[in-house]
């Protein structure tokens, strides 16, 4: 079987990123007697992409197709106009699996699509959600309801979104869970220290890890600092990610913006917090937090969405519009006796462990085997890590938020 794989999205620094970074480094571990084409396409990033896909080089099974499309233009050509196929660009394969930004038209009708949906904001926020992204990704779903032959979401919370919002299949979409790199494991203080020195950050430490947009609550997480710091002004606050969208932020003091930074610095910063906090407003699945549960950062995080339904009760879950709900759960913490906070520690690595990259990548591939193999059969759902239900009470209705598209603060 020859699959493809769309893997432009590895440039952005962003989950998207690190899911078809670890998908495929994982695929291609656990399958070789399938043949992967992996392509890419990046204007002004072309180096990144060739920087990951170096490690492929030697493989017999990988060929690499790298191209410098602006994503804009492809968009117009895949997303809107819906021209140009892509074996055009990679020649002809059994499977293709899309990114969440573009859908390829192809010449082949017997090619098998696959997608990854993350999640539903352009439906449940669209007022929070930039609008050049907005309508690519209307424009990509309209196309993924009526093409795809399979699509995977990233929690049951997503794949009931999908449901609602597209009106596709039940049969057609499946759920598998995202994991943490197995690199995000509890770092020693010396290597800590490092990364603290090299940041200019000192203990104790709130940390949140988010790409800073609108929907990601940053604004709400300040307020609440700025509060909390009145009666414990020992701790600082660290934010790390990206820019995004979106207005500023009215930021009290003791707040270190260390923007983007690379994995192992991250890891370092997860392990030596005393308390993550990740109170987006709504998430597809919010790999943050199981990367610093893998750490052993004891969390707290939104009780809505694919939040809840990740961390379970390993993390303490709030509403992430209430400021005094997310006040007592940030200082419950920050107050723990040394027993009580290593029980925390204790319960975060344990629920991390429950999710893999290896179970991921075999799941994924049961479904590319499926559709080459019984294209006139169902396909059978692969097994989760665990159930995929979730209580009413986790399972909260999301509001559109506010017709001028402030929200009550921001996301992941």
């Amino acid at each position: 079987m020859k699959i493809g794989i769309d893997i432009s999205q590895v440039v952005y620094g962003t989950g998207v990123s690190n899911y078809t970074a670890y998908l495929v480094e994982n695929l291609v571990k656990i399958d070789t007697k399938n043949k992967y084409v992996l392509f890419g396409s990046s204007l002004r990033d072309g180096k990144k992409l060739k920087e990951f896909t170096a490690q492929f080089e030697g493989r017999p099974n990988v060929e690499v197709k790298l191209f410098h499309f602006p994503p804009l233009l492809l968009d117009f050509l895949w997303n809107r106009l819906h021209v140009f196929p892509i074996e055009k660009l990679i020649g002809e394969v059994n499977v293709f699996h899309s990114s969440d930004w573009l859908q390829p038209p192809f010449i082949n009708p017997n090619t098998k699509k696959v997608t990854t949906v993350h999640d539903m904001v352009a439906y449940l926020f669209p007022a929070s959600t930039h609008p050049k992204i907005l309508k690519t990704q209307k424009r990509r779903l309209s196309r993924v309801k009526t093409e795809v032959d399979a699509i995977i979401a990233d929690s049951a919370t997503t794949k009931e979104d999908l449901i609602k919002f597209l009106e596709v299949d039940e049969a057609k979409v499946h759920i598998i869970y995202l994991a943490p790199s197995a690199d995000f494991k509890p770092q020693d203080d010396d290597k800590v220290n490092e990364v603290l020195a090299k940041y200019k950050i000192k203990k104790p430490y709130i940390l949140s890890v988010a790409t800073q947009e609108p929907r990601k609550n940053i604004q709400k997480l300040l307020d609440v600092f700025n509060l909390i710091g009145t009666r414990r002004d020992q701790f600082s606050l660290v934010l790390t990610g990206k820019y995004g969208w979106g207005p500023g932020f009215h930021t009290p003091e003791d707040v270190n913006w260390t923007g983007y930074v690379p994995k192992q610095d991250l890891i370092a910063l997860y392990s030596g917090c005393r308390v993550f906090v990740y109170p987006s407003l709504y998430e597809g699945f919010g790999l943050p937090i199981l990367e610093a549960m893998a750490c052993g950062a004891p969390t707290v995080t939104s009780n809505n969405s694919s939040m809840a339904e990740i961390a379970k009760d390993a993390a303490i879950l709030v509403d992430p519009r209430s400021e005094p709900q997310l006040t007592r759960a940030i200082e419950m913490v920050l107050d723990l006796n040394l027993e009580n906070y290593q029980k925390m520690v204790r319960a975060s690595m344990d629920r991390a462990r429950k999710y893999t990259w290896a179970k991921t990548a075999r799941q994924t591939l049961d479904i590319y085997e499926n559709l080459y193999g019984s294209m006139d059969q169902k396909i059978e759902e692969p097994k989760v890590v665990e159930e995929a239900g979730q209580n009413e009470e986790s399972r909260q209705d999301i509001e559109e938020p506010a017709q001028n598209g402030q929200l009550l603060d921001n996301e992941s």
